[in-house]
């Protein structure tokens, strides 16, 4: 298999925003790795036995669920423990694991920063793909300049799923997805900009990449914990405005 390129990311502190629920929140990050490019056609054709038309392009069209089949994929073919185990399509991470797995939110923001506390790492013509450069298709990675982490296209390009939810009480099932498209103009393509989708959605221009690294935790790790999944489902009260009940 094409090999997945990793860079090293030390420890640190990250601040996330969730603009519907009005709060701000800093997260501890142990050390872990990340994809420095977003998976490539030519990486998910290989593992998962379909056909690369544009190999260097980043996958898309990929739901969050074949980006979870992807990441245990890769983990087999290299002899590591998968991440997540399946019942139906309730996916498990099992945080002690080393495989190949989605960066959660706040490891991917981290990454994507690298240091930076602006909406950008850099001036967005030079390290990004947006409805600036007049492109009508996912462009090949690292085209544009990286970040000081090594890494290329976390903004633009393509949307790149994470392990979180969006937001469970609003949207139920909803995983995030970060960084902004080739398609999106500069407002949409900043660090810290938080959208989604349901996990068989696909669209052209939604990818991912992958991380790496386990923890001594049971159902939390690096920003994430179900505990806290469960409450943030929960709505006390009556139904703002324009909601609907879940499922």
């Amino acid at each position: 298999m094409t090999d997945i390129e990793m860079a090293r990311i030390a420890g640190g502190t990250v601040g996330l925003h969730d603009a519907r629920r009005k709060v701000r929140w800093s997260v501890e990050l142990e050390p872990f790795e990340i994809g420095v490019f977003p998976v490539t056609q030519e990486q998910l054709a290989e593992l998962l036995g379909e056909t690369a038309t544009h190999p260097r392009r980043p996958a898309t069209d990929v739901s969050w669920l074949r980006a979870i089949r992807f990441c245990n994929a890769a983990s087999e073919w290299e002899g590591l423990e998968p991440a997540y185990t399946y019942d139906g399509e309730d996916v498990t991470w099992h945080v002690d694991s080393d495989g190949f797995r989605l960066p959660t939110e706040a490891e991917w923001e981290f990454a994507c920063r690298a240091g930076s506390t602006r909406p950008h790492y850099g001036p967005l013509e030079e390290i990004a793909w947006t409805s600036a450069d007049g492109v009508a298709h996912p462009q090949n990675v690292g085209g544009k300049h990286p970040n000081l982490n090594g890494l290329f296209d976390t903004l633009g390009n393509v949307w790149e799923w994470c392990w979180d939810l969006l937001d469970p009480a609003r949207y139920d099932e909803y995983r995030v997805f970060r960084g902004g498209g080739f398609a999106d103009d500069a407002w949409s393509v900043r660090a810290s900009v938080r959208r989604g989708g349901a996990p068989r959605m696909h669209h052209d221009d939604v990818g991912f990449r992958v991380a790496r690294g386990g923890f001594e935790t049971t159902d939390a790790a690096q920003g994430w914990s179900a505990a806290a999944d469960l409450e943030r489902a929960e709505i006390d009260g009556p139904l703002p405005s324009g909601w609907t009940p879940r499922g």
